[in-house]
């Protein structure tokens, strides 16, 4: 079967994760993606360790389905060389800092002038405009001043990073999200536009419920650990062997708690009647339950819980989720074998639509610009313009050793 986006064409001026991400995402949905790497390849082929016959593992996880151009800005071709690649594409992604597309020659104005229906996304750490616009960031950065490591962590403790890099790939996925709209726009008008994404604007939109409790009070939330600030219980439990997560905050899963655990007075108890009770008495509640918990093991709780339909789950490593049943029977984690770094594996994009689902069928380039000359044969470069681009170090060929 096709994918939903065949027919699209993709070029992919981006480094690190958020752009290369959303790139991805799209190559998945079936859209072809000339990824453009500097001379030695881009800085996101260093991130690691991990390294897989030395190429980054992460790099590998978040560039499959995209053919690699070495491409020279700094040279006089190297620019027009772009330009002609997006002359030809759907989508242009870019994240350099703002500006410094359009002094290399290839903003959006620039790819506009020659082609008006292309998607141009910017993709940047604070956006296009404001005060921030030029400040340079990354992932932890942008966390640091959205907001999120104020309300994550264990309560009075140090700020904590969220453990993945949340602003990339939810400004990735935004991202996604931004492009598809305007491909549906231009279905009806005609026109392409430009798509500006922030990771901050990201993270903000990420953040939604406890920023919208905070605008409505304008009392900090602080850091609380594993449970929800406004729904109780909603929180992880230490068991006999481990933790589960406990989700019991609706009158009827509260009632199904109570009687759960055998404590039917709790459910009346004018402390914890109501969830806005027992959100503001948490710490009594969670004093009582501590000691329940941890009277029996994780898989007895998850079987009990679950005969009352009380929402709830064990807390997993990534051996123990990994190597579930469930991920192998949803094909949650695909395996590759390829000829230079040998067995390589990666998480598919999550939307799974029935009639054209998509899917891998290119490995991420695990040598920059091995498909350089094969991108400029295709995009209509006669073969002595390709030489000339080469002996002037415009385009980098490295599909032979």
């Amino acid at each position: 079967m096709s994918g939903a986006l065949d027919g699209i064409k993709v070029l992919d001026l981006s480094q690190g994760a958020a752009g290369p991400v959303c790139a991805m995402f799209l190559g998945d949905m079936g859209a072809e993606v000339i990824k453009v790497e500097s001379p030695g390849g881009e800085w996101g082929r260093l991130l690691g360790p991990p390294f897989i016959e030395g190429v980054s593992a992460a790099f590998l996880g978040i560039n499959r389905n995209k053919a690699s151009i070495e491409i020279d800005l700094r040279k006089p071709s190297g620019a027009s060389v772009v330009l002609k690649l997006a002359s030809q594409s759907d989508v242009v992604v870019e994240s350099f800092r703002p500006g410094v597309a359009d002094r290399l020659g290839i903003g959006y104005e620039a790819v506009k002038a020659l082609n008006p229906r292309v998607i141009y996304l910017g993709i940047s750490a604070f956006g296009q405009e404001g005060p921030w616009r030029d400040r340079p960031g990354v992932d932890g950065v942008v966390q640091a001043m959205s907001g999120i490591m104020s309300v994550t962590g264990s309560e009075g403790g140090p700020p904590v990073k969220v453990g993945v890099p949340a602003g990339d790939m939810v400004g990735g996925a935004f991202s996604v999200q931004g492009i598809l709209a305007a491909l549906f726009a231009r279905e009806r008008t005609g026109q392409g536009q430009r798509v500006d994404v922030s990771l901050l604007d990201s993270l903000l939109a990420f953040q939604i419920v406890p920023v919208s409790m905070f605008l409505a009070t304008g009392e900090e939330l602080g850091r609380q650990g594993s449970a929800a600030p406004y729904a109780s219980p909603n929180e992880a439990y230490q068991t006999k062997d481990g933790h589960i997560m406990v989700g019991a905050y609706t009158p009827q899963r509260w009632h199904a708690f109570c009687v759960a655990i055998a404590r039917p007075e709790l459910e009346t108890d004018p402390r914890f009647a109501l969830n806005a009770d027992r959100v503001h008495n948490r710490k009594e509640l969670r004093a009582i339950l501590d000691p329940i918990f941890a009277d029996r093991t994780t898989d007895e709780w998850v079987s009990l819980l679950d005969s009352f339909d009380i929402l709830c789950g064990p807390l997993l490593g990534y051996p123990e989720l990994l190597s579930h049943e469930h991920i192998s029977q949803r094909g949650s984690v695909l395996e590759f074998e390829d000829p230079i770094v040998g067995r390589v594996h990666s998480v598919p994009v999550p939307p799974r639509l029935s009639l054209t689902p998509g899917g891998h069928h290119r490995l991420a380039p695990a040598i920059s610009g091995a498909d350089t000359i094969e991108v400029l044969r295709i995009a209509g470069y006669e073969e002595d313009e390709i030489q000339a681009l080469l002996a002037e170090g415009a385009v980098i060929d490295r599909s032979t050793p």
